[in-house]
């Protein structure tokens, strides 16, 4: 793996050490944010050029999905090297250059880390192949024999979240069938064992690499993994199924009490630093299980995905406010804030969608209406996007970090019909029948109204970007002051002005309306009703619609100083 060489400190390696408390982060995916060389895929100095675009949209950070080496079998999240960047996006000069410049330009950097698997390219998993049964190499996956004559019989029946067995058989060295690894995702993501203090070192070596080159933080993936008793998993009935996380603590394969061991050990890592590294976890777990990853001995910070699962109803967002606020408060971090990431439907086209188009025929999740052929003649996308405009400036007003994907600050739908010949995505091709997976969400960004892809690079993109695109493109958008831009820009910086105490007291309201108001005599009122309401006195400084003089119209949310 490559050696570090230690970025200068930038401007804001003195900063305030909570600075990500109340921070709005920005996600990347670089490999669909900018092209720089013409490949048709996105890269480290296409997001350098762009800083100037990010800067004026007024985010604290960016949260950059992987850019590591990678063959792309689950879109970077199979890491062949952890410690480096993939040649075809970059190298570490230009991460270093990226990461001074963003410093200087007043916005942090945190970056993806996948500790639950590598990828089937890694040194070590190539190093597991090369040696024998029960060596030290191959002790740092989960290898086991299979069952029936000859183990040609996968271990046990459990099941990859991508589809299929959760085993893979490989070749011995000496060329016969020999004994099978385990992998929660694709088979090109075999899952390290973290009974093995190697990987726990390598881990930390790891932080401290892109620590000492000025990174400021880091997002965990998959956190509740890791840790696993495959003895109770291979003798029982369980699946990979991660609704049955919710059992706290007791699957063997997730949310394991073990695991937090693990983030002890990063955490006394992050405090060798000024400020101390921030981290924030990804977790699919029972919502009483979140405070300790959260927690100031952990990783300090969790996500909060409720918001994002919740329909457009405001008895559910304000149930998931105040749950979410409390267990915040139980952890002494600070709660997070998102509706789109590189993983689901985006919000502007889910809030599109009739009721009844989520997975199961509940809520408006959208797998189902991707599934169904993604036409979108049946997304309201007027609509849709109103809703997103409302929603998210009513998350910006609230207490705790707000997380944004890239594109939905152009108000971006989803892009639901792509070739399958053109998708990407490993749950596409397991799962063909029944998932269409993510690419969606990943098309590279507008950036012109004209072009081979739209601005994104001089010769077309690694995704299909469709003709609607021109629509949405940000150069239009930012000559417009009443673009979905705009909208994103003004609200951005009006949030920086509300900044103080997290706290949030609710006001009187009808069912129809979520009032709430801030330190410092800020008001939020928020109207999913379709009739207009009356607005508390004061000046509105910024409304995702239009408002009337003391009105604000059906499903729009305005700001308002009392």
């Amino acid at each position: 793996m490559t050696e570090t060489q230690p970025l200068a400190a930038g401007q804001l390696a003195s900063a305030d050490p909570e600075w990500w408390r109340q921070a709005a982060v920005y996600q990347i995916y670089p490999r669909s944010f900018a092209d720089s060389n013409a490949d048709g895929l996105g890269d480290i100095p296409g997001i350098t050029s762009r800083i100037p675009y990010l800067a004026e949209l007024g985010i604290d950070a960016v949260w950059l999905s992987p850019f590591y080496p990678s063959a792309l079998a689950d879109g970077g999240y199979d890491v062949d090297d952890y410690r480096d960047v993939d040649p075809r996006i970059g190298t570490l000069a230009d991460f270093d250059r990226m990461a001074t410049a963003l410093h200087a330009a007043g916005i942090r950097v945190v970056v993806d880390i996948v500790p639950n698997h590598t990828s089937d390219r890694h040194a070590w998993f190539t190093e597991a192949l090369a040696a024998p049964k029960d060596s030290p190499a191959r002790g740092r996956y989960i290898f086991r024999d299979g069952q029936g004559p000859d183990g040609a019989l996968p271990p046990d029946g459990l099941q990859s979240l991508f589809g299929g067995s959760a085993w893979e058989r490989i070749t011995e060295p000496d060329g016969a069938p020999g004994q099978w690894y385990f992998h929660l995702f694709a088979k090109e993501q075999p899952d390290l064992n973290w009974d093995s203090p190697e990987v726990h070192e390598d881990f930390l070596t790891t932080l401290r690499f892109w620590s000492d080159r000025g990174v400021d933080g880091f997002r965990v993936d998959v956190a509740h993994g890791l840790k696993k008793d495959m003895a109770t998993a291979q003798n029982g009935l369980w699946t990979t199924d991660p609704d049955e996380i919710l059992r706290g603590g007791e699957h063997p394969l997730w949310d394991r009490d073990e695991v937090h061991t693990v983030y002890a050990e990063w955490r006394k890592v992050f405090n060798e630093y000024t400020p101390p590294r921030m981290a924030v976890a990804e977790v699919w777990v029972a919502p009483h299980r979140v405070p300790r990853y959260a927690s100031a001995e952990g990783l300090g910070q969790a996500f909060n995905f409720d918001l994002l699962k919740a329909d457009f109803d405001p008895a559910r967002f304000r149930t998931v406010i105040e749950n979410n606020l409390a267990l915040a408060a139980a952890s002494g971090a600070s709660s997070t804030w998102v509706f789109s990431n590189h993983d689901v439907v985006r919000h502007a086209t889910r809030y599109g969608l009739p009721n009844g188009t989520g997975r199961r025929g509940q809520g408006t999740d959208g797998l189902d209406w991707l599934l169904a052929g993604g036409d979108p003649g049946e997304v309201d996308a007027e609509r849709g996007l109103r809703r997103a405009k409302a929603a998210t400036l009513l998350m910006l007003a609230l207490p705790g970090s707000a997380y944004l994907y890239q594109g939905e600050e152009l108000g971006l739908p989803e892009v639901g019909q792509i070739p399958g010949a053109d998708r990407q995505d490993p749950i596409y091709f397991r799962n063909g029948a029944t998932e269409v997976g993510r690419d969606g969400c990943r098309v590279p960004l507008p950036w012109e109204p004209s072009g081979t892809s739209f601005g994104f690079g001089a010769d077309g993109s690694h995704l299909p970007q469709p003709a609607w695109f021109r629509d949405y493109a940000a150069s239009v958008q930012a000559a417009d002051a009443g673009s979905t831009l705009a909208f994103y820009r003004r609200a951005l910086a009006l949030r920086h002005r509300l900044q103080g105490a997290e706290e949030l007291d609710w006001q009187p309201s009808s069912d129809d309306v979520l009032h709430f108001a801030r330190p410092g005599g800020w008001r939020v009122v928020a109207n999913f009703g379709e009739a207009p309401v009356e607005l508390p006195e004061g000046e509105v400084l910024l409304a995702s619609a239009a408002v009337e003089v003391g009105k604000l119209p059906g499903e729009a949310t305005a700001w308002v100083r009392a």
